[in-house]
């Protein structure tokens, strides 16, 4: 994540608010752009590949 995101996402916030509020966004937001820098790097499965993987691990 970068300096500006961070800052934007602060000042998206209310003048008051909980910190955990703050860090519960800024995880989700780099969370979610890593996920997206994997997804262009072709480093993703398949919805197949993660259905037959569960089924597999509840069976257990």
């Amino acid at each position: 994540m970068d300096r500006q995101t961070a800052i934007e996402t602060v000042n998206d916030l209310p003048k008051n608010f909980p910190l955990d509020e703050l860090l519960e966004r800024l995880i989700f937001i780099d969370k979610v752009e890593k996920g997206l820098a994997q997804a262009e790097k072709g480093e993703v499965i398949s919805h197949k590949k993660v259905v037959e993987h569960f089924k597999k691990k509840w069976k257990k």
